[in-house]
């Protein structure tokens, strides 16, 4: 090897260690800022003297803005400079819950959350983009894994950091501050995201050529696998308290069955790409999927304690699939697409995500909880057959 070829591998490695670090961070304090809406709720509750609908209202502001207009920000960031794109998106999000801390009434609380909404929306397709570019082959999907995980990570500490901070400060002193970090971190995504080569579109040019043409139906099916995915993670959660509340669980033993769930789907995200790095996409999602319908449907006859033991299990296999479908979009589309991919994945599974509860509600009220969690474990069982369809249609063997 010449000391060229050795300086340019060092290059690479650190260009890639760097991208994945400013992705993971994005991911963290976007999903932070997400969740921290649930802390801030009561607080604006009491404050503005909010109704239940107003509070919604809220959530629904930011949650809508972000999902709606991720799409836009993937072909965005084709016309401008993804790192761009998402340090304007994070600044945007910040100045959001700066306005938050500035509010005198429920209407400038909704702008505020609307426009962080609005910046938190480039997240998710570019920082994805940015970790696809960076990394190729099955060491894409592991690092994908890694920056999912981070996500979580940022869910968990953001609001426990805001929480804390409430028993010290005002609550507007928390939010701005919070809001502040994201102009902080609005500045790290743009010096330290790494340029990309000018060789770059040649190399994409010549990956793309050596892989072969993409099939056109590979993207639609891995999108169908993760709008069931994420329907049924969202459909067993609603229903999940209710069937622990049935077999006798008190309100603070469903709150640590939760904890289990979450903590095991963290886990899961960052486990599961590694395994589909080593397995494959289709053994991997066949693996977990299978799992996840037999584990929901062990819970409905088990007791207590014996279902309360299986939640981080069922919490590994639920979240860890969505890794592993993440991590495929890059080998289902060409290299100059990732963004817009992306942002119509996340806008996808996001959307099933938020109306399954509502589909699976009206199966509760027709058929009761246990027969609403069964149709939930019947339908993940779809995304089987939809795996051996993507087995042929991914690049490399799965």
């Amino acid at each position: 090897m010449t000391v060229a070829t050795a300086d340019s591998d060092s290059q690479t490695k650190r260009d890639e260690r760097r991208t994945l670090g400013v992705a993971s961070g994005a991911h963290a304090l976007h999903d932070g800022y997400t969740d921290l809406i649930y802390v801030m709720l009561p607080v604006w509750q009491a404050e503005f003297g909010l109704s239940y609908a107003a509070i919604g209202a809220l959530r629904g502001l930011f949650a809508g803005t972000m999902a709606s207009l991720q799409i836009p920000s993937g072909y965005l960031a084709e016309k401008l400079k993804p790192a761009s794109v998402l340090a304007a998106g994070t600044a945007l999000a910040g100045l959001g819950y700066c306005l938050a801390g500035l509010s005198g009434s429920f209407m400038m609380l909704a702008i505020a959350l609307a426009i962080g909404g609005i910046g938190a929306s480039t997240q998710h397709p570019i920082a994805s983009a940015l970790v696809a570019r960076a990394f190729k082959g099955p060491r894409s999907l592991k690092a994908l894994g890694g920056y999912n995980f981070a996500g979580d990570i940022g869910k968990m500490t953001i609001p426990a950091i805001a929480a804390l901070m409430l028993t010290v400060m005002p609550w507007r002193s928390a939010v701005g501050i919070l809001g502040a970090a994201g102009f902080v971190a609005a500045v790290a995504i743009i010096l330290l995201t790494p340029r990309p080569s000018a060789a770059a579109p040649a190399q994409d040019a010549q990956e793309q050529a050596a892989r072969g043409p993409v099939s056109r139906l590979g993207f639609p099916t891995l999108l169908s696998i993760g709008v069931i995915d994420s329907a049924t993670r969202m459909g067993f959660l609603t229903f999940l308290p209710f069937i622990l509340t049935a077999k006798g669980a008190s309100l603070p033993l469903i709150g640590i069955s939760l904890t289990l769930v979450f903590a095991g789907g963290a886990v899961g995200k960052l486990v599961c790409a590694f395994i589909g790095a080593r397995l494959g996409v289709t053994a991997t999602v066949c693996l977990t999927e299978t799992l996840t319908g037999i584990l929901i449907l062990a819970i409905l006859p088990l007791r207590l304690e014996a279902a309360i033991a299986i939640l981080p299990l069922l919490g590994i296999a639920l979240n860890g699939t969505s890794s592993v479908l993440y991590g495929s979009v890059p080998d289902l589309v060409e290299p100059e697409k990732h963004a817009r991919a992306f942002g119509i994945f996340y806008t996808g599974t996001i959307g099933s995500g938020a109306l399954a509860p509502l589909l699976y509600g009206f199966a509760g009220d027709a058929f009761g909880i246990d027969g609403a969690i069964m149709l939930v474990a019947a339908l993940i069982f779809v995304t089987i057959p939809l795996a051996l369809i993507l087995r042929p249609l991914l690049p490399r063997t799965t």
